[in-house]
């Protein structure tokens, strides 16, 4: 089966070459591998220029809309009938794709896998907080709280990705977290215990270290999971009781530091579910 590979990268020419060599070394081979500069100004475009002749590899580009415009782009021109997602800033096991065909193959009833992951923090091995280890043991219910699943370890059917009309570019931020709910409303996911990725972090463009308060995008997100069709009402039930917790901080928060603009952002999303947070 063709997987569509897709990696996006904005100003990350010194390390999005590992990311690109280690799809291209993967013992799987029926693969295609998009790669979408998001409007890179630094030597992004040199550095691809000695993949553009690859015969598994395209190049997209677009002006900067962020990382849900760029996966998207691909994933909407991809023709496989599964894409899996690699961040410019991560790296595969070379059998990353091998492992998770073959599992794909072997219990078909899934549309959507992920796995286990190694952590790279500055060059160094670091082990993450059990909060953050992977596994699928009430997976719903752990994921509102924040993004358990990495995107660079998934892997999922394209026309489920085309279902929930792929990431929503109008997060900056927490895309992922807002699209795997989606997926979690209706679908059973699939889980590897073997890491099959190392996620480097600590640098200063890390998307989840440039963005404070992140529970303003993941509030965003959950009051739009309410309002969905496809939730039941025990789901809106725990949807509804991590919104009124988030919202509780962050508005004493923005008190705090008088932040006017913010809070009556959230308190506005509030009431469209008909909330009300007593501060």
């Amino acid at each position: 089966m063709l997987v569509d590979v897709i990696i996006p990268t904005f100003n990350r020419a010194q390390v999005m070459t590992r990311a690109i060599d280690s799809v291209l070394a993967q013992t799987y081979k029926n693969f295609i591998l998009h790669i979408v500069d998001d409007g890179s100004t630094d030597d992004t475009q040199a550095v691809l220029e000695k993949y553009k002749n690859h015969s598994q590899v395209k190049i997209h580009f677009q002006n900067n809309n962020g990382v849900s415009a760029a996966r998207n782009l691909a994933a909407f021109a991809s023709a496989g009938s599964w894409i899996s997602f690699l961040d410019s800033d991560d790296e595969w096991m070379p059998n990353k794709l091998e492992i998770q065909m073959k599992y794909l193959n072997e219990h078909p009833d899934y549309n959507f896998l992920h796995s286990e992951e190694l952590w790279i923090r500055n060059g160094v091995r670091v082990n993450p907080k059990v909060k953050h280890l992977k596994s699928n043991d009430n997976i719903f219910v752990r994921s509102l709280d924040f993004c358990i699943i990495s995107p660079s370890t998934v892997i999922l059917k394209r026309e489920l990705f085309l279902k929930h009309q792929g990431f929503d570019k109008n997060f900056i931020v927490c895309e992922d977290y807002d699209l795997w709910l989606k997926v979690l409303l209706t679908e059973n996911i699939a889980f590897i215990s073997t890491p099959l990725i190392e996620k480097h972090g600590g640098h200063a463009d890390q998307l989840s270290t440039k963005f404070v308060a992140m529970d303003y995008w993941r509030i965003k997100s959950l009051v739009n999971l309410f309002k969905s069709p496809l939730a039941n009402e025990s789901q809106k039930e725990l949807i509804k009781n991590v919104i009124l917790k988030k919202s509780e901080l962050l508005l004493k928060s923005y008190i705090k530091y008088e932040n006017q603009k913010s809070f009556d952002e959230i308190q506005s999303e509030l009431a469209s579910i008909d909330l009300t947070v007593l501060l």
